[in-house]
């Protein structure tokens, strides 16, 4: 887990970078970061989506409870590589909204009990810690810890191809509409890439920490 830690911490370190350094190449579209959204809404027929600004960096994602596309003002306002390759990205999801994709249902889905998994396993290692082994509770506790942490893993890899969906779906998008060209797109490209990384590692964190209960379990029986 440390190891998937400093994982972690170099894939969100080198996309920032890259989202930074690709920041400071405008578009030949000249469009900025809420036009892209809103013209490729427009293309994909959806209508009931807005394209709102918030603060923090990174910050980009769409609700699909309110139908409203929220954008940093980074990307929002940005007319460069960045700011098109994280709006059409987030955009993605809309029109996957839009559209019924299933990948994308299904993991609305789950999002209530993948968080009362996460207050569940909370509650259960205070519980370890404040003495549930004392009381003969340990094996129980690990089987809840297990389901939760599978339903977390679950939601993790439902959560991949949504992502890499809406990145494919956006970088056509971008290609077709030439709002991106050349090595512009390429770079566009590599952002979403570095993007879709810190997915795949929190998904393989996820089952490496799966298996370790799981583990743990079996050893805790022996």
């Amino acid at each position: 887990m440390i190891g998937f830690g400093l994982l972690s911490w170099w894939v969100s370190r080198t996309l920032k970078k890259r989202f930074r350094e690709y920041a400071e190449i405008p578009t030949s579209s000249g469009l900025s970061g809420a036009e892209v959204a809103e013209r490729m809404l427009r293309d994909n027929n959806v209508h009931d989506v807005k394209v709102i600004s918030v603060d923090g960096e990174l910050t980009d994602h769409y609700n699909s409870k309110n139908k409203t596309i929220n954008l940093s003002k980074a990307v929002y306002h940005g007319r460069n590589v960045s700011a098109a390759a994280v709006a059409a990205h987030e955009t993605g999801h809309a029109v996957q909204h839009a559209t019924a994709y299933a990948m994308l249902s299904l993991r609305s889905a789950m999002v209530p009990m993948v968080n009362l998994s996460s207050k569940m396993m909370n509650v259960i290692f205070i519980m370890a810690i404040l003495g549930g082994a004392v009381f003969g509770l340990m094996p129980q506790m690990f089987l809840l810890v297990i389901v939760a942490q599978a339903i977390i893993t679950a939601f993790s890899l439902i959560t991949l191809p949504v992502e890499f969906d809406a990145s494919a779906r956006a970088l056509q998008w971008l290609n077709m509409s030439k709002i991106t060209v050349g090595e512009e797109h390429e770079k566009a490209k590599n952002a979403l890439q570095w993007a879709a990384s810190t997915y795949v590692v929190a998904t393989l964190a996820a089952i490496a920490q799966l298996l370790y209960f799981i583990m743990a379990f079996g050893g805790s029986r022996d």
